[in-house]
């Protein structure tokens, strides 16, 4: 059992920080389609988990995108709402 533990703990990327409500630039580390999730590392603040709302928008410069242009090593801004321990993502900017 702890076994398990350990392995879904490093299979979701560790810890993940919650932050206050505002807009980080970091990586994704990791996309999950099926879940519609990212995780974004933020430098000095850690790994964000970002679970898609059906509002939350993609953009690369003024061009809407779907979820599917996401992927790891992406340089991005994300504008995120703190709501309890949990970050709904706005907008995600994919930045290269």
């Amino acid at each position: 059992m702890l076994l398990l533990a350990g392995f879904l703990f490093a299979a979701c990327g560790g810890e993940t920080a919650v932050v206050e409500s505002g807009t980080y630039e970091g990586t994704i580390t990791e996309v999950n389609a099926d879940e519609r999730e990212i995780y974004v590392a933020v430098p000095e603040t850690g790994t964000l988990e970002l679970y898609f709302t059906d509002t939350t928008q993609v953009m690369r410069d003024t061009t809407m995108l779907s979820f599917g242009a996401l992927e790891n090593n992406q340089q991005v801004s994300v504008e995120v709402e703190r709501v309890g321990q949990r970050l709904d993502p706005i907008r995600v900017r994919i930045l290269e």
